[in-house]
């Protein structure tokens, strides 16, 4: 490409005639050359070059006469001809110039500029038909989401009612095991209740007989005190109620040592827990507790051989008794 078609795009067009002008100085030139010639050639044959040279006889001679030359015929005379005017030619229009390199880069660069703006609508044109299609595939795409989201709120739904239903007959069933646990707990401990009371009916015969056979004895024949009976407890009594709280002790954790806990209890003439405090802690806070929960769980502790209940009394545990 030219350099008319490498310049910017709105530059205007070199002046055309380029070539015209100098086709005319090159013709100028060659006129002015041949006038130069011919006026060189005239002057050589114009002017002739004129040599004298003197020959001298030995004898004298006289010269002939000049010839006296003929005057010259008169001139025709002049016949005038009659004027005609001048045929006026039309002007033969110029031909057109033939087009330059200017032009023709001009020619190109529009044919390009046409071309480019012919390809940029094309272009313009294919990417509204993709921006067109890549809108309806987002517009399909969003009602598949929107339809794909509709069956997971339903499923979704779905499950959290059946997760409800099946929580409600989980606690259904708890509820249920909650209260058979409860109807055996009353079971067993009526159980026990008519356990003591048999007992303490056949402690109470016991001590009966017992003191219709010592016939005003105060005491067992090894007893050696002056009452009419011990006041504390029986040398049974401690293991009693160890065994009757230690099956309610829940501990699982590792200890080191073997703490020592001690606690005060109250009790109702029926042996009824009504009260408990732990007057000396073992340094481990969890076994303390798993004490007091297991007093709350055993609720009634045994009455002593002789059916008096001992209140208040001082109960020691240790994990590893």
């Amino acid at each position: 490409m030219d350099a008319a078609v490498q310049g910017p795009e709105f530059t205007p067009p070199p002046e055309g005639g380029l070539l015209r002008s100098l086709a005319f100085a090159v013709l100028a030139h060659l006129l002015l050359l041949l006038a130069l010639s011919v006026s060189v050639q005239w002057k050589r044959e114009d002017t002739p070059i004129t040599v004298e040279a003197e020959i001298w006889s030995p004898t004298v001679q006289e010269a002939a006469p000049k010839p006296v030359e003929a005057p010259p015929p008169p001139p025709p005379p002049v016949v005038e001809k009659p004027v005609e005017k001048p045929v006026v030619q039309p002007p033969v229009p110029p031909a057109p110039p033939p087009p330059n390199e200017a032009e023709i880069a001009l020619e190109r660069e529009k044919a390009r500029a046409a071309e480019e703006k012919a390809k940029q609508e094309e272009e313009e044109r294919q990417r509204r038909l993709a921006a067109e299609r890549k809108r309806q595939e987002d517009l399909a795409r969003q009602e598949k989401l929107k339809q794909e989201q509709a069956k997971q709120e339903q499923l979704k739904q779905e499950q959290a009612k059946a997760k409800a239903a099946e929580d409600r007959k989980r606690e259904e069933q708890a509820k249920a095991k909650a209260a058979e646990d409860r109807k055996r707990e009353e079971q067993a401990k009526v159980r026990r209740q008519k356990q003591d009371e048999e007992r303490l009916a056949k402690l109470h015969e016991e001590n009966l007989r017992r003191m219709q056979g010592l016939a005003g004895a105060t005491g067992l024949p090894s007893a050696t005190g002056t009452a009419t009976r011990s006041a504390g407890p029986s040398d049974s009594y401690a293991g009693r109620i160890r065994a009757r709280v230690k099956p309610n002790i829940v501990f699982t954790d590792d200890v080191a040592g073997n703490p020592t806990t001690v606690v005060e209890v109250r009790l109702a003439p029926d042996g009824t827990i009504i009260g408990k405090r732990v007057t000396k802690a073992s340094g481990v806070r969890s076994w303390d507790d798993a004490v007091i929960r297991a007093l709350d769980r055993t609720e009634v502790l045994p009455r002593d051989v002789d059916g008096r209940v001992h209140t208040p009394m001082e109960l020691v545990f240790r994990p590893r008794d």
